[in-house]
């Protein structure tokens, strides 16, 4: 492909999911000199990270491409990368051409006709089980265990919760509230529903804290505990693990490279891990990614909080990766969502299915980003 125009557009957001709070990502526009238009998404997220991610696009690797004449994806994501060489490897550089490298992947699906997962290698599973991904806001427990059964009743097949997050809720405050929480939880939805503790940033834990709530949340079957500690904290979890060594522990969404990745892959200290393809070096990162957890047995979780093109990019690399087994959706309706893109991504019967259509499998309604965008 010869690339000709790129637009980068930062857009801001009341997130229903996030306790209506302002949220902030990068979008980018990538058109063909022969017309063919692509999206891709940076989850820079801070205001002054997207401005920062759109001044690398607009005037680092945009023109990079452009002046590169034709050229393929790899190649591409290679010059990227070779060209952030002194301010890469992690950080900013990897929102910049991650968006890039999505759209170029994007515009390949529709120049072959082809939806992303067909030029992935073809699905690994046609669906995949459907889980509700939600920040524990609600101001008392009975409140946020009524919301998370409310969506079971939606037909998601498990939760993924924030503890620690904006909004009403102690949640994240007190582990013996913590507890209490996941085992009202368990006792309202039953057996079968997974339950998926997202301790995050907003918690803080020390090792012994760590190792002694998991255990006691552990009583109620959680599926894993994701990010118990800060991700640089790896003895605190080689702890954890050699405490409690049958409980899945997740982590790498705050990694950004294929290098970060492995090396994190080589402390022995994950089972679940966290790619986020709208900063892990794109979607060609997120497939190299991938293939590492098949080498180390490890699970791979696709993020997609955030816009409708991530969702999109997320669910076709997770239902090509045999590495996967859910898939999590923002269950609150917000405009990122069900307004910027012509057919929202949506669980049907408790299961997600990818976009059949070429590319992403989207279209984003450009009114609805220049709405949004600030400038």
């Amino acid at each position: 492909m010869r690339v000709g125009q790129i637009s980068s557009h930062v857009i801001r957001y009341a997130d229903t999911n996030d306790h209506g709070n302002l949220r902030q990502t990068v979008l980018v526009r990538v058109e063909t000199v022969d017309g063919v238009v692509g999206w891709g998404e940076g989850i820079a997220m801070w205001p002054e990270a997207c401005w920062a991610t759109r001044t690398l696009i607009d005037t680092g690797f945009g023109p990079l491409l452009k002046d590169a004449g034709e050229i393929s994806i790899t190649t591409a994501w290679e010059k990227m990368r070779a060209h952030a060489w002194w301010y890469g490897e992690g950080g900013i550089a990897c929102f910049a051409y991650s968006a890039l490298d999505m759209a170029l992947w994007d515009i390949e699906g529709k120049r072959e006709g082809k939806p992303l997962y067909e030029l992935l290698g073809g699905k690994a599973h046609e669906s995949l089980p459907a889980y509700s991904s939600s920040h524990v806001n609600k101001a008392t427990r009975a409140l946020c265990v009524e919301e998370i059964v409310g969506y079971q009743a939606e037909g998601y097949r498990g939760a993924k919760l924030g503890f620690g997050k904006r909004g009403l809720s102690n949640i994240g405050q007190d582990p013996d509230n913590d507890v209490a929480f996941v085992r009202e939880l368990r006792e309202a939805l039953g057996p079968e529903f997974e339950i998926i503790v997202d301790v995050g940033n907003g918690v803080k834990w020390d090792r012994e804290t760590g190792i002694a709530t998991t255990r006691r949340m552990a009583e109620y079957d959680i599926g894993w505990i994701e990010e118990p500690f800060y991700p640089t904290r790896i003895d605190d979890y080689r702890a954890l693990k050699a405490a409690l060594p049958e409980m899945p522990i997740g982590t790498g969404e705050r990694e950004f490279t294929v290098t970060g990745y492995q090396r994190l892959i080589e402390t022995g200290t994950v089972d679940v891990l966290g790619v986020d393809p709208s900063r892990a070096e794109g979607v060609t990162g997120f497939s190299r990614i991938d293939a590492l957890c098949g080498a180390a047995g490890i699970t791979i979780n696709a993020h997609a909080w955030s816009t409708a093109i991530l969702s999109a990019a997320s669910l076709h690399l997770s239902l090509c990766s045999p590495n996967a087994r859910l898939f999590e959706f923002k269950p609150i309706p917000v405009v990122v969502q069900t307004d910027l893109v012509d057919e929202p991504i949506r669980q049907r019967d408790g299961r997600a299915y990818a976009p059949t259509r070429p590319g992403l499998g989207i279209e984003v309604d450009e009114a609805v980003v220049k709405a949004l965008s600030l400038g």
